[in-house]
């Protein structure tokens, strides 16, 4: 049986922190372009069903796909921001830690 050393406990870097968050912050732009884009589709492209059960089933897809992709963008929006305030929280934490004696 090999032995593993546990992972190191530390903080993580400021720089680290914000460079997740900007990559979180792009994901999120972009999931919200493409939530836009398609809610602009839905939106004028008709649906053209005959019966009531085909309609409801599309609309039910059409809002569980938009609903996904905003889902996404929040998500991804809200690690951007956890990630900024951590950058900022390491950052405090380490010029305290220097400071003190």
């Amino acid at each position: 049986m090999t032995q593993t050393t546990p992972p190191d406990a530390s903080l993580p870097t400021p720089l680290r922190c914000l460079t997740g968050a900007l990559i979180a912050g792009a994901m999120s732009i972009a999931m919200y372009a493409m939530t836009s884009k398609i809610a602009t589709t839905f939106a004028t492209k008709p649906m053209i069903q005959k019966t009531t059960m085909a309609t409801n089933i599309a609309t039910a897809v059409r809002t569980l796909v938009v609903g996904s992709t905003a889902l996404g963008a929040a998500v991804f929006g809200i690690i951007a921001i956890g990630l900024v305030a951590l950058g900022i929280q390491v950052l405090f934490s380490k010029k305290k830690a220097s400071a003190e004696p």
